[in-house]
């Protein structure tokens, strides 16, 4: 335990751990839905951080096989629980912002700010180019499957018809076998777009122990903040004005994402771009290929099926964004303008997805 508690002192983002008592007593004593919202959001961000962390540590002591598996899967894991709470409340559209936000978040925010970050300290940087080309094209490939449905389920039927949610199932185990393909890939000795790896030197020198104990507290708490969050959530859509939507593809995805991003800047800033670039991108494919076609399975046990259909704006915003960062991408180099282009892109679409009705 003294170990455990010496583990956590050391981490900078530990200190808002804070939030988690201070999110307990919002929710006994009914605060204000945006001050909640707001407690718990901080709460799981450093929770974030620690499965991450511990999933790190547990792959070490595996087979690089199941090491793979447990980075690619449980990568995603913070924001995995926020969604199916989501679910639980009947809050598809959230959900699928939440999808499309993640996918842009990484292509376009991360990997702008590593470029800008990197760009500014060491000039230009250069990443490997032939996997950045298999990197863009299994993204579009991801895209058009997410693209595909939503665009012939109208000649098909309504939505919740179920010829419809057929052809949702069927297109979510497509893209799972191909995520299992690539997990396949993954545990060979060479670069996967699924999953990154981190250098010896980065990973957390934790006991099995350690990493399960640490593993699994978080993940019960964020459980935890998940509901507080998605309860307040409604509130404050119905209080304050600010729309689901917005809240799903800008807000959710930065509270379980943000120490990820927080690492591929870092790796940027020590003039690591190959890494910076595998961790955008691993994590968009493991939201469109895992995540995405998983939510489906898990809404029709939950009795609140949601099928693969997104509207025109996350369409139009994740066909402009997987096209931007192919592009910026495909030499191989990248400059801090580059990254500060891709940064104005994210922002232009923050900025209309917040007026949005």
């Amino acid at each position: 335990m003294t170990r455990i508690l010496n583990t956590i002192k050391s981490k900078p983002l530990s200190i808002l751990l804070i939030s988690v008592p201070f999110a307990l007593a919002a929710e006994i004593m009914h605060w204000n839905p945006l001050t909640t919202f707001i407690i718990a959001a901080v709460g799981v961000i450093p929770l974030a951080a620690y499965i991450g962390e511990a999933t790190e540590a547990l792959a070490v002591y595996s087979s690089p096989r199941v090491g793979a598996l447990l980075n690619a899967t449980l990568g995603n894991a913070a924001e995995l629980i926020i969604t199916i709470t989501a679910i639980q409340a009947g809050l598809l559209e959230l959900v699928k912002a939440s999808i499309t936000g993640s996918i842009l978040g990484n292509l376009l925010l991360v990997l702008g700010f590593s470029m800008v970050v990197g760009g500014v300290k060491h000039g230009i940087q250069t990443f490997d180019r032939r996997s950045a080309g298999r990197y863009a094209v299994l993204l579009v490939l991801a895209v058009v499957a997410m693209l595909v449905p939503s665009t012939l389920s109208h000649a098909i039927g309504p939505d919740t018809s179920a010829p419809v949610e057929a052809f949702s199932i069927g297109v979510s185990i497509i893209m799972i076998i191909l995520y299992g393909l690539g997990l396949l890939d993954a545990s060979r000795p060479n670069k996967s777009p699924i999953s990154y790896t981190v250098p010896e030197n980065n990973l957390p020198h934790w006991s099995v122990r350690t990493a399960v104990i640490i593993l699994t507290v978080a993940t019960l708490t964020i459980v935890f903040l998940s509901e507080v969050l998605v309860g307040s959530a409604e509130a404050v859509v119905a209080n304050y004005h600010i729309s689901e939507f917005f809240l799903g593809i800008i807000l959710i995805p930065l509270i379980g994402n943000v120490a990820e991003h927080i690492v591929a800047v870092q790796f940027a800033a020590k003039n690591q771009m190959d890494l910076s670039v595998e961790i955008a991108v691993s994590s968009s494919l493991q939201i469109a290929l895992f995540v995405a076609p998983l939510l489906v399975f898990i809404s029709l046990a939950m009795g609140n099926p949601m099928q693969l259909i997104f509207n025109q704006f996350e369409l139009l915003a994740l066909l402009i964004g997987v096209i931007i960062a192919s592009l910026v991408s495909a030499d191989g180099e990248s400059t801090w303008l580059e990254g500060a282009g891709l940064l104005a892109v994210y922002i232009i679409f923050a900025l209309g997805f917040f007026l949005l009705p």
